[in-house]
């Protein structure tokens, strides 16, 4: 009797894990989802103008490379120890940038 209890338990624990797999609860869409419903609906394409496009600086250790920007610098964020930055003394819009370590060849990033 414990073996016939035993089976009956059992298939009824394979047959309910074989149906819980087939819902997906909605999951994949029915159709395409447009660029505007992404995350369903809480993130939004960036229009083509807004975007901005990636630039390479060249810096060394012997020389500063001065970016002046059209508005005044809030914050800067250095990718790696590799390279310094601060702001000009006198200049809210302008920024120097070095390398600190000599003959370094790994690229990094700033923002």
């Amino acid at each position: 009797m414990k073996k016939i209890i035993l089976s009956m338990a059992m298939l009824a624990m394979v047959g309910a894990t074989a149906t819980a797999q087939e819902n997906n609860d909605g999951l994949t869409p029915s159709r395409p989802l447009t660029s505007g419903e992404l995350f369903q609906g809480m993130s939004r394409a960036i229009p083509t103008g807004r975007v901005v496009l990636p630039y390479g600086l060249d810096v060394t250790f012997d020389k500063t490379v001065h970016l002046i920007f059209p508005s005044a610098i809030r914050y800067v964020d250095l990718g790696s120890q590799n390279i310094i930055a601060g702001k000009a003394e006198d200049a809210e819009n302008v920024l120097r940038v070095k390398a600190s370590v000599k003959d370094f060849e790994t690229e990094t990033n700033m923002s």
